[in-house]
């Protein structure tokens, strides 16, 4: 997505070097620091960008408690008895896996351990070893060799393949141990993309899925994912795959988010058109995730992925007050698209923050008529 990163570290520079954005004429102008137009996102209780959470999209305490208990004991138990008191059928459950597997995965790439160092992750290891029965641990294990795959090879070299060979046989595992819980087969949808399962394969793994979980948003993303242009598929099944989805949405479901989705996975063969962001197939798409947010649970665990991706395209569509009201429900978190796949998600989160404030003020906004 070179065309997008270069926008992006455009609008990045210009926030580094002028920073303070100004109200003036219904338009953004940059000003000087300290000029008493400035729009400044800590008016709003905004967090400071040094101080936003880049693990997860938004607030899971009970996730980040148990993080916390594991990495700083290095014991896997209480990660384990909050796996096994998450319902399987949610989204909750796919999120925790992944964070438990990332968790482990990044302590590896810190400490990846030598003649007197024990490596990073140790705890997964022993998890495993001391508890091979327990389903949680083995999905946890599935996802570790997945994000390990991606991590530290090139897709297409005998590494990679080697790895996600290995994935695909934990995933194996994991639905033997839980044989009614979608997670070891959405594990296994990134092993599809990376080793290139044929359609009817795809499609195989895929019923197996909407058998256990129709409706599972985070399943959907990941699927996504193989029907792109990049991968195996194309823009016009894309497309296709996120409209069905969200055509066939049961009532509260996030679903009618996913053409956002299929666009923001598209945007460099389109991104060349000045207009692009008010144009029908945006606009459509943007209206679907906003009608999606409006309809969903307040606890929905995937609500906070499709509020940071409506924030970017309301940004770039110039919707301002829409994107604030987006802002005040995920502020303070950023692990999600689009921010995640940069190399600072904070400091790309804090460029379009400070846009979206700006905007809002040069139209009149402030912080007394932001709805909360």
């Amino acid at each position: 997505m070179e065309i997008l990163w270069v926008l992006m570290a455009a609008a990045l520079f210009s926030v580094v070097l002028l920073p303070v954005l100004s109200r003036r004429r219904a338009r953004i102008q940059q000003v000087a620091p300290g000029d008493p137009d400035a729009a400044d996102p800590a008016n709003y209780g905004f967090v400071r960008q040094e101080e936003l959470d880049v693990r997860m999209p938004g607030l899971d305490q009970d996730l980040l408690d148990v993080l916390d208990v594991v990495q700083r004991t290095q014991d896997y138990r209480a990660a384990a008895q909050l796996l096994a008191g998450t319902e399987t059928e949610g989204e909750t459950r796919w999120q925790r896996v992944q964070a438990f597997a990332g968790a482990a995965s990044l302590e590896l790439q810190h400490r990846p351990g030598g003649v007197s160092e024990i490596p990073g992750g140790q705890w997964l290891r022993v998890w495993r070893a001391e508890a091979p029965k327990d389903a949680g641990g083995a999905a946890v294990q599935a996802e570790f060799l997945v994000q390990q795959a991606w991590r530290t090879s090139t897709p297409g070299t005998d590494e990679f393949r080697i790895i996600m060979e290995e994935a695909k046989s934990a995933c194996a595992e994991a639905a033997l141990l839980a044989p009614g819980d979608p997670v070891p087969y959405i594990i296994e949808l990134s092993v599809a993309r990376g080793l290139g399962y044929l359609r009817p394969e795809f499609e195989q793994l895929w019923l197996k899925i909407l058998d256990r979980a129709p409706a599972h948003m985070g399943a959907h993303l990941a699927a996504l994912q193989y029907w792109c242009k990049k991968w195996h598929g194309s823009r016009e099944l894309a497309y296709s795959f996120a409209e069905s989805a969200a055509a066939r949405a049961p009532q509260g479901s996030l679903l009618a988010a996913m053409p956002l989705f299929a666009v923001f996975e598209h945007l460099p063969e389109v991104n060349l058109v000045s207009s692009f962001y008010q144009s029908e197939v945006v606009t459509k798409a943007i209206h679907g995730a906003l009608f999606a947010v409006q309809s969903a649970r307040s606890d929905d665990p995937m609500l906070a992925h499709v509020r940071h991706l409506l924030v970017f395209f309301l940004v770039r569509s110039e919707r301002w007050a829409e994107a604030m009201a987006q802002l005040v429900h995920v502020d303070g978190h950023v692990g999600a698209l689009p921010w995640t796949l940069t190399s600072d998600p904070a400091a790309d989160y804090a460029v379009y923050r400070a846009l979206a404030v700006a905007g809002y003020e040069a139209n009149g906004g402030s912080p007394a008529t932001l709805p909360r």
